[in-house]
């Protein structure tokens, strides 16, 4: 099993705990897409409580990579919806399922298809 095959199946477990609902094809593709950052404990989790990494979130995943040109609370709302999704006392909330999380929400899988 692949160190990829291995975060894939954390997440997927993750995932059910957590009751997200998200398909494990689509946690396999985000994951896949993230790279590097998810083998860095510090980059691979997203803090919900720094304004700075969210604003990230939105101009560099958002923006950059869904191509979303809304409105910036339209996208900050959606932000916070993922937050409190993962539990706002839950300490790992991943960056591939949180990504996750927001791709379902914004309707666009098709950048992972």
């Amino acid at each position: 099993m692949s160190t990829l095959e291995e975060k894939v199946a954390h997440y997927s477990s993750v995932n059910n705990d957590l009751g997200l609902g998200l398909k494990e094809d689509l946690i396999a593709k985000v994951a896949k897409g993230l790279g590097p950052s998810i083998y860095k404990h510090d980059s691979e989790l997203v803090s919900c409580s720094n304004k700075e990494e969210l604003d990230r979130v939105r101009e560099n995943f958002l923006k950059g990579k869904l191509g979303f040109k809304g409105h910036e609370e339209d996208l900050d709302h959606a932000i916070k919806e993922a937050c409190e999704a993962m539990g706002t006392s839950n300490r790992n909330k991943y960056r591939a399922l949180f990504y996750a999380l927001l791709v379902r929400r914004l309707g666009r899988e098709d950048v992972y298809a």
